[in-house]
């Protein structure tokens, strides 16, 4: 196998079919893999994660519609483009297709020359969003990066994104919601790479200068995350993440349901994990103290009072606390 090829999986139960398009995609230097039923491609899909899959629809056992289904609703492989290929005429099969999440149709008997500008026009859009994802796995590993150098931050992004996702799925978010908070709890805190590392491990009080500094690292953090359109969807999370829900917080004094949703998760996560956490300035609380706090405090108007309850409900019923 040659790593540097584009890898195509060809599901179909026609054996002709199949070394038919083998031989097509092969003499245009693609890596060919293939399968005769839905449930093999399915595993190999699966195992392999192929570039691109081309996919008959009828076969037996699984079906083109279920293997593709299930392709666009597993997080590895949603993101894979799918050509069906089909003797099969009727619009309403090709709605079936869409629905199941299909991205192109190719009827039998297939055009080669059509075929191949179609695999080729799919591929390079799967390379401009494995290019968008490396370029924000990059920022994600940075910003993990950089908090590993303090003992004292040490884990703290990651701690706000999985109480920060537990939080939304408690209320009912989406997978993809959810999944879009969990990157924002990673990334809440990389503005902080343009504060002072004597700044941030500071025991006494900060000066008017230095507390400017940190204040801004909410703005920072989104600027950074600016140029990917990928994080698009996330970087009003990183950017309120420390607003106010009375309006009294920062940047912009935002207040009530103008700050992002997963901006006002994000709030309550991150000040659970800081009270429970040891900082140079202080000792870690005890997690039911600062459960308590939140109890006490949650008409205080620092944050969603409807949030902090569920927050506190679900600490308490999964015993993490």
């Amino acid at each position: 196998m040659n790593d540097d090829l584009q890898k195509i999986l060809v599901i179909d139960d026609n054996i002709t079919n199949v070394e038919l398009l083998d031989a097509y995609l092969c003499t245009a230097n693609y890596e060919v893999i293939t399968a005769y039923d839905g449930q093999t491609g399915l595993d190999i899909a699966l195992e392999e994660i192929p570039d691109l899959v081309l996919l008959d629809i009828m076969m037996p056992g699984l079906d083109g519609y279920q293997v593709c289904r299930q392709l666009k609703n597993d997080e590895k492989t949603r993101f894979i483009p799918i050509i069906m290929i089909t003797a099969l005429t009727d619009i309403d099969d090709k709605i079936e297709g869409l629905n199941a999440g299909a991205d192109d149709f190719l009827s039998k008997p297939f055009n080669k020359h059509e075929l191949m500008a179609r695999v080729r026009s799919l591929l390079r859009i799967k390379s401009l969003h494995d290019d968008l994802d490396s370029s924000e796995d990059i920022i994600l590993t940075l910003a993990l990066a950089l908090e590993a150098k303090d003992p004292y931050t040490k884990g703290h992004s990651e701690r706000v994104a999985t109480l920060a996702t537990d939080l939304a799925k408690a209320i009912g978010l989406s997978e993809r919601a959810q999944d879009r908070i969990h990157k924002a709890g990673i990334l809440h805190d990389i503005g902080k790479i343009g504060v002072s590392g004597k700044v941030l491990s500071k025991t006494s009080s900060l000066k008017e200068d230095e507390y400017k500094d940190v204040i801004a690292h909410p703005s920072m953090g989104a600027t950074i995350c600016q140029p990917l359109k990928s994080l698009s969807d996330i970087i009003p999370m990183i950017k309120h993440h420390h607003e106010r829900y009375d309006g009294k917080g920062n940047p912009d004094g935002l207040a009530g349901e103008e700050i992002p949703l997963g901006a006002r998760i994000i709030s309550v996560a991150d000040t659970y994990d800081a009270m429970t956490s040891t900082r140079p300035y202080r000792k870690a609380m005890d997690k039911e103290v600062a459960l308590n706090i939140f109890k006490n405090e949650i008409d205080s108007g620092q944050w969603d009072r409807e949030l902090v309850a569920h927050f506190v409900e679900m600490m308490v019923a999964n015993k993490i606390a």
